[in-house]
């Protein structure tokens, strides 16, 4: 039972971390140093998708479930949770890559935002 919580836990963790790397570019816009925490964390996520490497908490949920007595699954997180989500279709290199400029140009996006914000406030 604690195992397959933990795993159930590195699941929320994981799509948590997922959403603040494509999201976290606009934290920056009300915190200076936010970026410190989140640029190292997508370019760990655009690394980790442009390489089509599995991220390592994907082995250590499967082994918490395994430990708990269920069955694993094939792939990685992103096909077993996100994608079902997000597309209807498998997972293909081509919606990895998709995935990957998404995550860059979101992210683009907000650091120009930020950056003409603290110039406009600098001109002040």
């Amino acid at each position: 039972m604690i195992y397959r919580l933990l795993a159930d836990t590195l699941v929320l963790a994981h799509f948590l971390f997922i959403a603040f790397m494509a999201l976290g570019g606009l934290f920056a816009l009300r915190w200076r140093w936010f970026p410190w925490l989140h640029l190292p964390a997508a370019a760990w996520g655009v690394l980790v998708e442009w390489n089509n490497w599995y991220c390592p908490l994907t082995p250590l949920e499967l082994r918490l479930r395994w430990i708990s007595g269920e069955r694993g699954y094939e792939g990685s997180f992103v096909e077993q949770y996100l994608l079902p989500i997000i597309y209807p279709a498998e997972l293909t290199r081509e919606i990895q890559v998709i995935l990957v400029l998404l995550l860059l140009g979101s992210n683009l996006l907000a650091y120009l935002a930020v950056w003409r914000l603290r110039a406009r406030r600098a001109a002040s």
